[in-house]
C-alpha cells in the first residue's frame, strides 16, 4: 500500500517559501514608456512576468526616455527591503493636487512608491503605509510625518524616500495637495506566491503522478 507522509512535504514547502522570502531585495522599478493627457503607461519585469502599470490623474510631466536623473543620489531610496534605487530618469512629476490611481495588470505584493521632493504635501492612501527610508536627495532633505491612522504622511521639508503599502494589490489610489512639483515612481519586489499549503498539495500531486507512472511500468 502506498502511503505518503505529508509532514516532510509540508516542511519542505515551508523551507521553500522561507527561501523565496529571504531572496527579496532587488526591486523591479517601473519603466515608464508612454504618456497621454491624463495617463502614463509603463511596465514592470518581475522574473519571467511582465506587469503593465498605468498611472491616471493630473500630472505635470512624465520622463519616459532620458532627462534629468532625479533619483540621484541613491541613499534615500535604499533600506533593508530595497536594495536598488530607481534607475535612470523615469519619473512622473505632479503639481496640482487631487486623486491619482496606479493600476497593475496583475496582482503585486507590497508595492513601493519612491518619492522626490514631496515638500509641504499632505498625502493619504486610505490604507496603512510604511516609511522604509528617507534622506537627502536631489532637492535636499525632509521628513515624512506619518498621520495618526498611518494611512498617509505630511512632507516636512524636501522628502526623498520610499514608502511601502503592505498587502496584495491590483490598484492603489492616493490624494495629495498642490505644490510646485513632486515626483514619484512605482516598484515591487515580487508577485503573489502560493501559500505553504499549496506547495504541499503540489508536492502531493507530483508524488501521486510518479507513483501512477511506476505502477504503469510494473
Amino acid at each position: 500500500m502506498f502511503k505518503l507522509n505529508a509532514t516532510p512535504l509540508l516542511a519542505s514547502a515551508l523551507l521553500l517559501g522561507a527561501s523565496m522570502a529571504t531572496q527579496a531585495g532587488t526591486v523591479s522599478w517601473t519603466d515608464w514608456t508612454s504618456a497621454s493627457a491624463t495617463t502614463v503607461q509603463g511596465s514592470l519585469v518581475v522574473g519571467p512576468s511582465t506587469v503593465n502599470v498605468s498611472f491616471s490623474g493630473v500630472y505635470s510631466f512624465a520622463q519616459t526616455a532620458g532627462g534629468t536623473n532625479y533619483w540621484s543620489p541613491d541613499a534615500p531610496y535604499l533600506s533593508s527591503v530595497v536594495g536598488n534605487a530607481p534607475p535612470a530618469s523615469d519619473i512622473i512629476g505632479l503639481d496640482t493636487g487631487g486623486v491619482a490611481t496606479i493600476t497593475f495588470s496583475q496582482a503585486v505584493v507590497d508595492p513601493l512608491i519612491a518619492l522626490v521632493s514631496w515638500n509641504g504635501n499632505t498625502v493619504d492612501f486610505g490604507q496603512p503605509i510604511e516609511v522604509l527610508s528617507y534622506g537627502g536627495g536631489y532637492w535636499g532633505s525632509g521628513t515624512p510625518i506619518v498621520n495618526v491612522n498611518s494611512t498617509g504622511f505630511y512632507g516636512s521639508g524636501e522628502v526623498h524616500g520610499v514608502i511601502r503599502l503592505p498587502g496584495t494589490f491590483t490598484s492603489i489610489s492616493f490624494s495629495h495637495t498642490s505644490e510646485n512639483w513632486h515626483g514619484l515612481t512605482v516598484g515591487v519586489v515580487g508577485l503573489p506566491v502560493p501559500e505553504p499549503e499549496t506547495y504541499a498539495l503540489m508536492l502531493v500531486g507530483l508524488a501521486a503522478v510518479g507513483f501512477a507512472a511506476r505502477r504503469r511500468k510494473s
